[in-house]
């Protein structure tokens, strides 16, 4: 059943209508979701922030975290000029934290500019690529884009049995969808894909639901478990970290957010990259200066996507503060209770400040 071209596959607005009625009777009610789809949705805005607060995270993940952005920054203007710090804020602890600055600098484009007019305008934004934008084009604007994330591989792959990596043929997927987006209504069909894809044909498929299974080609065969094919897991880099907290005539040292980076935009604790000895002086970083107290945790495993830290948290009250260094500042507990940090770095403020 090895497929790899398109020239003979059946119309997508046919196989595909089955499934407009269906997410129709079974979409789930979410914050960022427009009841009438068939017209431009309401606020596109809503719709930039939800596509890229879901790249490679999960609905449910998502809801909370729209809300209180949405409560907060609710039009492109009030994104556009917010503090950076706030939006970092906002953000904290959704992971992937260059889409935070990626939103504001593209809300920034369009408060100056407007809205985009067509696909080559929407890919010019910071941090759309070809998905998001196709995203965005189909459910606020009602353009017929094909929107090919994970879930839209998946579905599209099993539907049609496609045994290769579907993502190679991804021109060839669009070009088929594309009739069935301006059949069906461009929003309703991009968002039923996604629903399908996240609901009954999830990495463990729930075929005896799925409103596709009487034409869906990889049941037929009996491979709907292998389909799509897996791809290589990229090798995750591992370190052992000693994260240390310091406080000197209450205040605590933390490092200032970088431009660039895995963390971008967030504050850190002061850290060594190396395993830490029993004697937890060792994690000492400046000479000079006594602690009169030290306290260590359990440690605990952060895992990012290429990288899996084994970090051991340290806590040391000094007799006397030293100047910060040029990326760091000693501050507050109020002012770091504030502070957008990333979850490794949240949970040793935790640990500090409740106790």
């Amino acid at each position: 059943m090895r497929r790899e071209g398109t020239e003979k596959r059946p119309g997508a607005s046919d196989i595909l209508a089955p499934l407009a009625s269906w997410f129709e009777a079974h979409r789930r009610v979410l914050p960022w979701r427009a009841a009438d789809l068939d017209r431009p949705h309401p606020d596109p805005y809503a719709v930039l922030v939800s596509e890229l607060m879901l790249q490679q995270t999960q609905v449910v993940t998502v809801v909370p975290y729209f809300e209180r952005w949405m409560a907060s920054l609710p039009t492109i203007r009030t994104l556009a000029e917010a503090p950076e710090q706030q939006v970092h804020k906002l953000w904290e602890g959704l992971g992937y934290y260059r889409r935070a600055g990626f939103l504001q600098a593209a809300a920034s484009a369009i408060h100056e500019h407007g809205w985009p007019t067509d696909m080559d305008g929407l890919l010019a934004l910071p941090g759309l690529g070809p998905y998001t934008a196709a995203a965005l084009a189909s459910i606020a604007f009602q353009w017929p884009e094909p929107a090919l994330d994970g879930n839209a591989f998946r579905v599209l792959a099993r539907l049609l049995g496609i045994e290769v990596d579907p993502k190679k043929q991804a021109n060839g997927l669009r070009t088929w969808l594309r009739p069935a987006l301006a059949a069906h209504g461009p929003s309703r069909m991009t968002q039923a894909i996604m629903e399908l894809g996240a609901t009954h044909c999830a990495k463990k498929a729930r075929c005896e639901a799925c409103p596709l299974r009487s034409v869906c080609l990889s049941l037929a065969a009996g491979m709907v478990d292998c389909i799509p094919s897996a791809a290589p897991r990229a090798k995750v880099h591992s370190v052992e970290i000693a994260l240390v907290a310091m406080k000197a005539d209450g205040l605590y040292l933390v490092n200032a957010p970088a431009s660039t980076g895995l963390l971008a935009g967030l504050w850190s604790w002061p850290f060594r990259l190396e395993p830490l000895s029993e004697n937890p002086r060792a994690a000492e970083s400046v000479p000079g200066y006594a602690a009169t107290q030290t306290r260590t945790w359990k440690g605990w495993t952060q895992v990012y996507s290429h990288r899996r830290e084994q970090v051991t948290p340290l806590f040391m009250e000094l007799e006397r503060a030293f100047p910060a260094q040029e990326n760091q500042r000693w501050v507050s507990a109020e002012e770091l209770q504030a502070l957008p940090m990333g979850k490794r770095d949240q949970r040793l403020r935790e640990l500090v400040l409740g106790d």
